[in-house]
Parts: C-alpha cells; structure tokens; sequence
C-alpha cells in the first residue's frame, strides 16, 4: 500500500553496510499521507506522498 497514487512513489529496496562493510537489506519508504483531495470536482481520499502535498500537485479539500 505504501503507494503515491499521483506520483507513483514507492518502496526503494538497497543495502545496509554497517562499519565493518556487512550488508543487509533494507527499504526506505515513502512520506505517506492520507489526505482528502478534490479530483475532478468531487472529493474523494487519497494516499499522497507529502512532496507532492508540498509542492502543490494536489488540491486539498
């Protein structure tokens, strides 16, 4: 679910390396909001990452 339904943004999969350069998984997600929005006059709830929330790609309602 950790999902950006206007951007896209999801889950980034890569490595842990510790100081003794030991790697493990790890996954950085996303800045997930869920915000009511105004889509095509309506309002309806939305999952948005909160760049897009900053930078004004969504309207909220």
């Amino acid at each position: 679910m950790a999902k950006c339904e206007l951007c896209g943004k999801s889950v980034a999969f890569g490595l842990r390396v510790s100081h003794s350069n030991r790697k493990t998984n790890r996954a950085w997600k996303p800045n997930i909001r869920r915000v009511k929005i105004v889509s095509g006059g309506t309002h309806r709830t939305a999952y948005v990452c909160s760049r897009c929330l900053r930078s004004g790609k969504v309207e909220r309602a």
